[in-house]
């Protein structure tokens, strides 16, 4: 008859809840597994399947009682490293975002609005296809598989049960957010140069003749001009997103060191990009 101790049901626990903890909370905050379209139990399936595969080759776990304080303190802090970690890469998504709205209010497009269902709100169409158009494109370059892959290192640059990272980290986690505003203003600064031409060009038109009505030669311009060169931009937009998705899978694990080298020189890549 097999007999085992609390000590070693304990240890048996402590080496799955413990990492499964950090994979799910990566797992609901990281694209493009945190999509409301995927089901809960899809995700958890996908958890307990990595939980279990990685288990064997995780270093060693902490002997304590997970039913514990000091286990529960444990089970806390992995919920938060894996919250973090997907927080940086859906940071990246969140620039595109930004940049097909403002490319969209830039076109004249900010009332074409639709239901989407990452954000449960209203999103401007443009941002939509746009964000689209990016999560298919992280999706091409198995995007979703270096997540599960700088996950399991994780667990190695980030030991479970070593003290949770210093405020200098969490600030970092932070100082990423600038990324947001910076990434989707370079990546809609070409358009928006564009749009911005040819509002110049027909504010000088209207001093010439004053007789024309730009409410309707503008609007239908501007949208035109919009669509022709968010079409010619398309093209030179891959080079740009790989960056910055290379980006976000570094910082799942520079944030809690220091910034990567190519995080910060993003923002002047991008721009030779363009």
């Amino acid at each position: 008859m097999i007999s085992l101790t609390a000590a070693e049901i304990n240890a048996w626990v402590v080496a799955f809840f413990f990492p499964l903890a950090r994979i799910l909370a990566v797992l609901v905050s990281a694209p493009p597994f945190s999509n409301p379209a995927l089901p809960v139990r899809v995700r958890l399936i996908l958890g307990l399947a990595i939980a279990l595969a990685i288990a064997p080759i995780l270093p060693a776990m902490p002997a304590v009682d997970p039913a514990s304080a000091a286990g529960l303190l444990i089970l806390a802090q992995q919920m938060i490293i894996g919250l973090a970690m997907g927080f940086a890469v859906r940071l990246v998504l969140a620039a595109v975002d930004l940049a097909g709205t403002m490319i969209g209010l830039q076109m004249g497009l900010g009332f074409a609005v639709s239901y989407d269902p990452q954000s449960a709100g209203q999103t401007p169409v443009i941002a939509e296809f746009i964000g689209l158009l990016s999560l298919l494109v992280f999706m091409a370059i198995n995007g979703h598989l270096m997540v599960v892959a700088t996950l399991t290192r994780s667990f190695t640059a980030i030991p479970i049960g070593a003290p949770l990272p210093g405020p200098g980290s969490w600030w970092n986690v932070a100082a990423a957010g600038a990324t947001v505003f910076s990434s989707g203003l370079l990546l809609a600064l070409p358009i928006l140069v564009t749009l911005l031409v040819t509002n110049l060009a027909l504010a000088i038109l209207s001093r010439a003749a004053p007789q024309l009505n730009l409410i309707v030669i503008g609007f239908p311009l501007t949208i035109t001009l919009g669509f022709v060169a968010l079409m010619l931009g398309l093209h030179f937009l891959g080079a740009p997103l790989q960056q910055l998705f290379e980006y976000g899978l570094e910082s799942m694990l520079g944030n809690f060191n220091s910034l990567p080298a190519a995080a910060q020189g993003f923002p002047s890549g991008a721009a030779r990009t363009n």
